[in-house]
């Protein structure tokens, strides 16, 4: 029996991040594996600690845009298969989704789409969560135990955001976004923090031009959920809200395997 803690976070730049601490953060918290979404870099860009952390294999997914999206999945175990995207180029293309496999589960880190910008951005925003629902309920129906967090630039229920009257047709808060959160759930998908706490008040995004984060207006939006073959195996599921260096926290969860 092992214990594990996965943390994933929505950095919002890489390079700013580390600027305000990032690796000294990694060092200290040292989880088994640590997924990061909105990296805004380049492999060239990046400082060469930053690259590979020392005692951590580094696996990233660069946006074609630069500047832009990105994701990387630090962790101490070496995977035994590494993939990035989920086959369909439109998405790909974005640099949103890293999948590492382990004996025990496969974890898939991914940052979706932001619809808030245009109609277009929606569509695609919308297009991206049902080729992704697809592409895991076939690799779930095959038995396997899949970890799936990121930033779903979404919240799910009324619940998980301080002003959902305000918001109920602002991106990120739409009867379309939050019928196709259900639609994950109701293929067997578990809102690990849900899991554990239903209380109110739990943000993991807050607005930096209303200084919301003090006034804790703010959304979740940064989730993980787990297939119901693993629930078991979920022993905490955190919001580390008082980790600042970026207008989103950290969550995570802890695993006895």
């Amino acid at each position: 029996m092992k214990e594990i803690e996965i943390l994933c976070w929505n950095v919002n730049g890489i390079r700013a991040a580390e600027k305000k601490g990032f690796l000294d953060w990694l060092q200290q918290m040292s989880p088994a594996i640590l997924c990061l979404q909105e990296t805004k870099a380049q492999l060239g860009e990046i400082s060469q600690e930053l690259q590979q952390p020392p005692g951590y294999y580094a696996y990233w997914n660069f946006p074609e845009r630069k500047g832009y999206s990105g994701v990387v999945t630090f962790t101490k175990e070496r995977p035994i298969k590494v993939e990035n995207g989920f086959g369909i180029k439109q998405f790909d293309i974005e640099g949103r989704v890293i999948i590492t496999q382990y004996p025990e589960f496969a974890l898939f880190n991914v940052y979706f789409p932001n619809g808030k910008m245009s109609e277009e951005r929606l569509k695609y925003k919308i297009d991206f969560y049902d080729g992704f629902l697809d592409f895991v309920d076939s690799i779930k129906a095959r038995g396997e135990k899949l970890i799936i967090c990121g930033d779903f630039n979404t919240a799910h229920k009324e619940i998980d955001l301080a002003r959902p009257k305000e918001n109920e047709n602002v991106s990120g808060f739409l009867p379309m976004e939050r019928a196709w959160m259900d639609k994950f759930v109701a293929h067997g998908f578990i809102d690990t923090f849900r899991h554990f706490n239903k209380e109110p008040k739990h943000y993991t995004w807050w607005s930096l031009r209303t200084r919301a984060r003090e006034r804790n207006i703010g959304w979740r939006l940064d989730y993980f959920f787990v297939t119901e073959n693993l629930l078991s195996s979920v022993t905490v599921a955190s919001i580390l809200s008082d980790v600042i260096g970026s207008d989103h926290c950290p969550v995570g969860i802890r695993l006895r395997l």
